[in-house]
């Protein structure tokens, strides 16, 4: 084999290596936008319920606490 074809193939090997590699970061990534845009919408959720007071107990409905 010429010094070239070696070359040549080197090249394409890490050609290869490197396109495999880009493909994983693109999986990686997309996967992590859809958890941030999941989170996200979670989060605005949650601050939605905040605003409207879903979550402020009545102290009416809560139980006595247990030492009385």
């Amino acid at each position: 084999m010429t010094e070239f074809a070696t070359r040549l193939e080197a090249l394409e090997t890490r050609i290869a290596f490197q396109d495999q590699t880009i493909e994983e970061l693109n999986a990686t990534i997309t996967a992590q936008w859809r958890q941030i845009d999941l989170l996200t919408r979670k989060l605005e959720i949650v601050e939605e319920q905040v605003r409207s007071g879903v979550h402020i107990a009545d102290p009416g409905t809560e139980p006595p606490p247990p030492h009385y």
